[in-house]
C-alpha cells in the first residue's frame, strides 16, 4: 500500500484479524459485538492475535454498549483491560470517555491514556457523540492521542464528509482524523477526495454460510459467521493505492 494512505480493519475475531493481514491492511483493530458498535476482546483473542499478527494491533477498550458515560467500576475494568494489552505486547488500544454533557471526559481520558504508557491511542467513534467537535479534536489532541475515529457525527463518513474535512484542517497533522462507518472500495476514493484523510477504517466483513446441518427451531442462534473478507480488504487497499499513484 502507499504510504501516503492507510487502512485500518475493524477485526471482530483472530481470523478477521489474519484476513485483514491476508488482504494487506497497515493496522487492526481486534474487538468483538461489531454489531453493537465493539466490544472489548478477550485476553485469549488478543493474546492469539498478537502471536500471529505481523502488523500492528490495536485493541478496542469498550466494556460494554451503550453510552460512553461511565462509572468508577466500568473505568476500573478499562484500566485493566488496557493493562493486560500492554503486558501482551500490543501496539495501541482505542478508546473513549465523555461526560455528562457531552465533552470529553479529560481526568477519566488521562487516566486511560496513562495506562497505555508507550502504546498508542486511537480516541473511538464516542467522540461522533460529543457536543462540540471541535472542541473535543483539541481535547484529544491535548491527551496525545495520535488519531481520531469518527464518521464525522452521521450514520455514515460519506455523511459526515464536510465535518470530517474541518476535522482535518483543524487538525493540521496535529492527529490524523480517520474516518470509518460504511467505508467500501467502491466510495474510499470519494471520501479520499471530499475529507482529505489519509487514514480509513472499515470491517470489510462478509457472512459466511453456517456448516451446521442440523438446524435449531428458529431461535436466531443458527446463523453464520461474520468475518473480515481478505478479498474485500485487498479491494480497499487496492483502491487506496491507486489513489496514492494518481
Amino acid at each position: 500500500m502507499s504510504a501516503a494512505f492507510q487502512l485500518e480493519v475493524a477485526a471482530n475475531s483472530v481470523a478477521s484479524a489474519l484476513a485483514a493481514q491476508a488482504g494487506g491492511a497497515a493496522r487492526v483493530e481486534l474487538c468483538t459485538a461489531l454489531e453493537l458498535g465493539g466490544l472489548t476482546p478477550s485476553q485469549a483473542q488478543i493474546g492469539m492475535a498478537r502471536e500471529r499478527l505481523e502488523i500492528p494491533l490495536y485493541v478496542l477498550i469498550r466494556p460494554r454498549a451503550g453510552d460512553f458515560l461511565y462509572s468508577d467500576i466500568e473505568c476500573e475494568v478499562m484500566l485493566r483491560d488496557i493493562e493486560e494489552c500492554v503486558a501482551q505486547g500490543c501496539d495501541g488500544v482505542v478508546l473513549g470517555v465523555l461526560d455528562a454533557a457531552g465533552d470529553v471526559d479529560l481526568p477519566r481520558c488521562r487516566a486511560l491514556v496513562a495506562a497505555a504508557g508507550r502504546l498508542g491511542v486511537t480516541f473511538h467513534r464516542a467522540f461522533d457523540l460529543s457536543r462540540d467537535p471541535l472542541q473535543a479534536l483539541g481535547d484529544l489532541i491535548e491527551l496525545g492521542c495520535e488519531r481520531v475515529l469518527s464518521s464525522g457525527a452521521r450514520s455514515s463518513a460519506l455523511e459526515g464528509a464536510s465535518l470530517l474535512r474541518a476535522l482535518v484542517e483543524r487538525a493540521a497533522g496535529r492527529i490524523a482524523v480517520m474516518p470509518g462507518a460504511g467505508v467500501t472500495a467502491h466510495n474510499v476514493a470519494e471520501l479520499a477526495r471530499l475529507t482529505g484523510a489519509r487514514e480509513f477504517h472499515a470491517s470489510a466483513k462478509r457472512e459466511l454460510a453456517s456448516g451446521m446441518q442440523h438446524r435449531g427451531p428458529g431461535l436466531g442462534m443458527d446463523g453464520g459467521e461474520l468475518r473480515s473478507d481478505e478479498a474485500q480488504v485487498r479491494e480497499l487497499v487496492a483502491a487506496l493505492a491507486a489513489i496514492g499513484a494518481a
